[in-house]
């Protein structure tokens, strides 16, 4: 079976831009500023659609009902969600301040724990990521300076480039600044509680909702600034993230190589970060594709004449 290929999901939002098109090349975006493509999902409220081959047209739902085996193995439910959501972010100005509830509350809370990873492919000067707290910040501080509109000097603030990458367990308190173009590898969830959005109002003009009260039950006041991955000039393969949520690493080839994915060893996603893949099959996998490879079905993927950068997520099931 060859790459399984999806229908992007577009979303307006008020901090996006037109990166997307700009630097990924893509000629289907609506007008007006998108920030969020969601290139593989399974939610009620938005499901990916197969683009081209034997099961086009087929949304991921159905496809998982009819042929959950071939794709997740044979221990999974077919009912169950796909339990990963891929998409890529155009953050051309900082999204709001956030949290996302550890799954411990999420429950309580009416909400979904969501742990994510952010892997940065492209990036413009001044770019950076606000993560983390600084050291010594408490509940009643932080309370205080949000009352006082002045929440910034706690939160610490990473320059990027291109390659870096940044592991966002639920819990943790973040938000991206402007000129990041994000591959973002995610838990199944849409919960995301605001704590503070810089004074910004949403695409009606008005102020977009906050959600302090759940903000301040989510944040882990003793998480400790993560570690930010350097990745830029690594050959080979790097481990990004090895989480109880998934696996991700990213893979460098040189062009004309190949890299397997064998039959057996479970589904893995890719997705494109630099260069180009090609399929055994002859699909092309240009920069910006996010794919899924299928449990039972082997697959090689061979590097284009510029080499190729891409992610594999795996040991989701």
């Amino acid at each position: 079976m060859s790459p399984l290929l999806f229908q992007p999901i577009y979303q307006l939002r008020p901090w996006g831009g037109r990166a997307l098109g700009e630097v990924l090349h893509r000629k289907d975006l609506p007008g007006g500023p998108v920030g969020e493509s969601w290139d593989i999902v399974d939610r009620p409220e938005a499901c990916s659609v197969v683009a081209g081959g034997p099961l086009e047209g087929r949304t991921l739902r159905e496809v998982l009902l009819e042929h959950s085996a071939r794709i997740m193995g044979p221990s999974w439910e077919p009912s169950r969600p796909f339990p990963i959501l891929v998409k890529w972010l155009d953050c051309r100005e900082r999204l709001s301040l956030q949290v996302h509830p550890p799954a411990e509350i999420a429950l309580s809370l009416g909400g979904e724990p969501k742990t994510e990873n952010w892997y940065l492919a492209h990036t413009t000067p001044g770019a950076a990521l606000l993560a983390g707290l600084t050291r010594g910040v408490t509940p009643e501080g932080f309370a205080k300076a949000l009352q006082n509109n002045d929440l910034e000097p706690l939160v610490s603030r990473h320059p990027v480039v291109s390659g870096d990458s940044l592991f966002v367990p639920s819990g943790h308190l973040h938000a991206i600044d402007a000129g990041c173009l994000i591959l973002e590898i995610q838990q199944n969830s849409d919960t995301t509680y605001r704590v503070y959005d810089w004074g910004r109002v949403g695409l009606d003009g008005r102020p977009r909702q906050l959600h302090v009260r759940e903000s301040l039950a989510s944040i882990n006041f003793r998480d400790s600034t993560p570690g930010l991955l350097h990745t830029a000039g690594c050959g080979g393969e790097t481990l990004l993230v090895d989480s109880p949520v998934f696996r991700l690493r990213k893979v460098t080839l040189p062009a004309g190589e190949t890299w397997s994915h064998h039959a057996g060893e479970g589904p893995a996603l890719v997705g494109v970060v630099r260069g180009g893949l090609v399929s055994g099959d002859e699909t092309p996998l240009p920069f910006g594709t996010n794919c899924l490879l299928s449990h039972a079905f082997p697959c090689k993927l061979v590097a284009g004449v510029e080499g190729a950068e891409f992610l594999v997520t795996d040991r989701f099931v």
